[in-house]
């Protein structure tokens, strides 16, 4: 049984690649927009869920009879109520670090997880709680300027240059990331899917 990513995320696909789990890449291109007054794990699970159908419909027209599982994924950072997606500019990531300096917030991932040919689709969502250390302005400026924020949700990469600014975190690691690879086997593993299962990375 085949995986399908449905993401470009460079994240996404290391955590997959670094456990020894084989996976194709079959983006999705959605529209992100947030509804009003949706909820950050009502969010992220509609988009999740939107990729993962996307790229289903891209993968059955290439082969309408393959026995495969699509993985469609959405993170996003919530503080105050408020959602922090993806930086706009890079005032908007200086406004966002500004926002999360020497406080805790709650990363939502949404996971959806679509059987093909035929099979019911299961959705879900893991919150980690993270905690900033209290950053100096040339500190949020310095980060900003390396570029790393442009495409992370909430302005930050926990594995990379950000790692330094987290004090604290409660929750699964890698959702941070974009992907909770511990709660994605436990379900991959309830549909059939298995580890000894031999698959092609796309590259």
């Amino acid at each position: 049984m085949r995986l399908i990513l449905a993401s470009n995320s460079p994240r996404r696909a290391e955590i997959l690649r670094t456990a020894g789990i084989p996976f194709e890449v079959r983006a999705a291109n959605i529209d992100e927009a947030q509804y009003p007054g949706e909820a950050p794990g009502e969010y992220v699970r509609r988009l999740a869920e939107a990729k993962a159908r996307a790229a289903a419909a891209k993968f059955g027209a290439e082969d309408p009879r393959a026995a495969a599982i699509i993985i469609g994924a959405d993170t996003t950072v919530e503080i105050d109520g408020a959602i922090l997606a993806k930086p706009q500019s890079d005032d908007d990531a200086r406004q966002m670090l500004e926002r999360l300096s020497g406080r805790a917030h709650e990363v939502y991932t949404g996971v959806a997880l679509l059987p093909l040919p035929a099979g019911d689709v299961r959705v879900f969502e893991e919150i980690t709680r993270v905690e900033f250390a209290p950053l100096s302005v040339a500190e949020i400026r310095d980060y900003v300027a390396s570029g790393e924020p442009s495409d992370k949700a909430g302005g930050y990469a926990i594995q990379g240059l950000a790692g330094k600014f987290v004090r604290r975190i409660e929750g699964c690691h890698f959702n941070v990331m974009g992907l909770p690879l511990a709660r994605v086997y436990s379900e991959l593993k309830l549909l059939g899917w298995s580890a000894a299962a031999r698959g092609k990375e796309a590259v």
